[in-house]
């Protein structure tokens, strides 16, 4: 279907064609972000809103896809995702401070500095049939695990630590070490879209999440519900935005958009999904 007014050609044949964790267009960027993919369902309102406030940045490009992913994506300068090769360096980056201090230290952004905080919850099918009450839950034979690959999404490292925290060393090598090893635990490679299907369609019985996405999933009816880890159980990652100098194109836009993201507005549009405030 094409679109005279603009010039597009719309082609669509679900779900082959689906990719949605990159948005907008690169090459008429005015501005272009990286963001942790579990903040995919902030960004509608959130660019409404910065638009509203900066009409003279037309177009922003974005990618929500997990940080240890986009980190690589900065330091190798091209993402490839099936056939699709995107190359546009970005202007602001966001991440937890494992990643930021590792841009730091190579140069690649000047500073960091915090916007929001979030915790964890396990989601679960809606019923909750292998009755999880919290992490130990996840170490029983038998129950079918979705867990974050540590190695690119910060909230798996967190994960661990809260595990660790709670059933020790032992729990830890029985979800990451037997589980895996049994098939009984699965790795994402992008945590926020394959954990949901996997529960969605019957092929894993918990997945750890940020709080925020388990509270969006309920907020939507989806057939999900999510089971609330005890404070002293818990543990609390913090979200960070960095321009990241090196490969910004679009710096003014960039300084605007990261002022934008500390202030009230922002920080509203944020709690309004469940994430808290950095302050």
């Amino acid at each position: 279907m094409s679109d005279r007014s603009t010039g597009e050609i719309e082609l669509t044949a679900p779900p082959v064609d689906k990719v949605l964790d990159l948005h907008g267009d690169p090459l008429r960027a005015d501005l272009v972000v990286f963001l942790n993919g579990n903040q995919w369902m902030v960004m509608e309102d959130l660019l409404v809103a910065f638009h509203q406030e900066h009409p003279e940045v037309k177009n922003i490009f974005y990618e929500t896809l997990p940080p240890g992913i986009l980190l690589q994506q900065i330091r190798c300068g091209t993402l490839r995702m099936g056939e699709l090769i995107i190359s546009v360096p970005p202007d602001v980056y966001t991440a937890g401070r494992e990643e930021m201090e590792s841009l730091l230290k190579d140069c690649f952004i000047k500073e960091y500095v915090p916007y929001a905080k979030n915790h964890l919850a396990i989601m679960v099918p809606q019923g909750n049939p292998q009755g999880i009450t919290g992490w130990q839950d996840l170490g029983r034979p038998g129950v079918r695990v979705v867990m974050p690959n540590p190695e690119t999404e910060g909230v798996g490292r967190l994960i661990l630590k809260a595990m660790k925290k709670t059933g020790g060393r032992e729990l830890v090598e029985a979800v990451m070490e037997k589980k895996l090893t049994n098939e009984e635990t699965f790795l994402t490679q992008i945590h926020h879209r394959q954990t949901l299907l996997l529960l969605m369609d019957g092929n894993a019985d918990a997945g750890p999440v940020w709080i925020s996405e388990a509270l969006y999933q309920k907020r939507i009816g989806s057939p999900l519900d999510y089971v609330p880890i005890l404070e002293e159980q818990n543990e609390s990652g913090t979200y960070f935005i960095a321009i990241v100098e090196r490969t910004a194109q679009h710096r003014v836009a960039a300084a605007a958009f990261l002022d934008f993201m500390r202030r009230k507005q922002a920080q509203d549009i944020y709690a309004g999904y469940g994430f808290s405030s950095a302050n």
